[in-house]
């Protein structure tokens, strides 16, 4: 019968030996050779669930647990052939026990080569598995190239430069790793694209994030990219900076652009030319005040070339400060005359009280002031703002304007025309208001008991314009207002004004 095992020999240690190594072969060959097809077909299940397990070959190989198993089994399994072997004759006996132990030396070369062949496929396999990572990085940067805007791809970039270090540091001897050098030239010359294009603003944030790699990668495997971003993003910075310097969107990102260059890369060329730069900025654009039909943009453009002055290192601020300051004076005052040539009164005197109070020793802040009270009484009174106020004061005759306060509050007197200023008519303690404008003229200014407070003005001949801006009291809130009033100065005579407060019924 297959199962039946033949009667017990004598004792052969040859033989047992021959059997153990058979069974070592993985096939169960030494319980064949004694015709114990059971435990042989045991022996074939244990080695076929190896093989599920291992094929195909993956990366990680086979699970230890699963090893050791089998590993254990096979010397249980080659002991207990000896055991049989001892004893038990073969089903068909060997030439001599010498030929038995060669046949089975020789088959244990199956299990060797086995073992042998699936650890190339493995490893085959962790060469393939490397090459789909860094497939997949390269697949990132792609994607992250992609993207028109730095900010939103950086993250993939990241990603990408991971998988290329480890790779690179980790599996270096990998084929993988032996293509890491090569990508990370094609990485840095992806990263760099908006720099080659020449779109400097743009190229600003990848150059910043390439200095950075040398953190995330080893150095030596990137060799002279480490400080390669350097020089170009100098350049970057410079360009950049001064393509934004004076105007309106990119007055801070300007300076923070030459701030960096000056602070991070201070001996390079694009440092040194930053000053000579900005320097030649402010010339160009303080000769354009003269004549410019837009004086104003051109001025707002000098305050941002002064702001974006301001965020540089100290000692290239102070350098330009000076110049900064005098074109931002320079172009305040042109902004203030032109917009009080264009009618815009109420922005030239905002502009010239700002000029004439932030610039008190110019030679220009007394004019500066008279513009600003011809535009405010203009505001009222266009007539006032058919020109500028006269740059010389007129010599000659000076006639007398006597002004009179009937009213309870103090009055503020701005006037313009051949001379322009101001005056102050202090209010009448005992005065108080008119119940109508037909009182106040009949009888405003005429009590021979009162002591009306006064202030006398000295004019030139000729058309004066002027603004009353009167006090408000609690007798007069809620209804008080200034008013102007225009007046032809003649020669031979003497001009008097009362001042007084009257209740409307509107």
């Amino acid at each position: 019968m297959p199962g039946h095992a033949p009667s017990v020999g004598p004792p052969d240690r040859s033989r047992a030996l021959a059997v153990a190594l058979l069974n070592l072969s993985c096939l169960g060959l030494g319980y064949a050779a004694l015709r114990h097809w059971w435990s042989a077909a045991v022996c074939w299940a244990a080695t076929g669930g190896l093989l599920f397990v291992a094929l195909p070959a993956e990366p990680d190989g086979v699970p230890a647990g699963v090893l050791v198993a089998y590993g254990v089994f096979l010397l249980l399994v080659a002991v207990d052939g000896a055991r049989r072997g001892l004893r038990t004759p073969l089903a068909a006996p060997l030439p001599g026990p010498r030929l038995a132990l060669v046949v089975a030396f020789a088959l244990l070369a199956v299990p060797v080569a086995g073992a042998w062949a699936h650890g190339g496929a493995r490893e085959e396999a962790r060469q393939q598995e490397l090459l789909a990572r860094l497939a997949a990085a390269d697949t990132l940067v792609d994607e992250a190239a992609g993207r028109r805007d730095f900010g939103d791809a950086e993250g993939e970039y990241r990603r990408a430069l991971r998988a290329y270090a480890e790779l690179g540091t980790e599996h270096a001897a990998s084929r993988a790793g032996k293509l890491v050098p090569e990508r990370l030239d094609a990485y840095y010359e992806t990263v760099a694209t908006p720099y080659r294009e020449g779109r400097h603003c743009a190229a600003v944030a990848p150059l910043k994030h390439l200095r950075t790699v040398p953190d995330t990668v080893d150095r030596a495997l990137l060799g002279d990219l480490v400080t390669w971003p350097d020089e170009p993003l100098a350049h970057a910075w410079r360009e950049c900076g001064m393509e934004g310097l004076g105007t309106a969107s990119d007055t801070r990102e300007a300076g923070t652009h030459l701030r960096d260059l000056l602070t991070t890369f201070p001996e390079s060329p694009h440092a040194r030319q930053v000053e000579s730069g900005i320097r030649g900025r402010i010339k160009t654009r303080s000769a354009a005040l003269s004549g410019s039909t837009a004086p104003c943009r051109v001025s707002d453009e000098l305050s941002r070339i002064r702001t974006t002055v301001g965020r540089l290192p100290g000692a290239t601020a102070r350098a330009l400060r000076g110049d900064a300051d005098a074109s931002v004076r320079r172009g305040m005052y042109a902004c203030g005359v032109d917009q009080f040539k264009d009618k815009k009164f109420s922005s030239a005197k905002r502009t010239m009280t700002r000029y004439a109070d932030r610039y008190p020793t110019s030679t220009l802040a007394g004019r500066a002031r008279n513009i600003a009270i011809a535009a405010e009484i203009a505001a009222r009174r266009p007539a006032a703002g058919r020109a500028l106020p006269p740059v010389t004061v007129p010599r000659g005759t000076r006639l007398t304007l006597v002004v009179t306060n009937d009213g309870p509050g103090a009055v503020d007197l701005l006037y313009t025309g051949p001379v322009t200023g101001t005056a102050n008519v202090k209010g009448c303690a005992g005065c108080s208001t008119y119940p109508s404008r037909t009182a106040g003229r009949t009888g405003g200014c005429k009590s021979t008991s009162t002591s009306y407070p006064k202030t006398t003005l000295r004019l030139p001949p000729g058309e004066y314009h002027f603004l009353y801006k009167h006090a408000r009291t609690a007798s007069t809130a809620g209804f008080v207002r200034t008013y102007s009033d225009g007046v032809k100065i003649r020669s031979g005579y003497r001009y008097t004004s009362c001042l007084y407060v009257f209740r409307s019924t509107l």
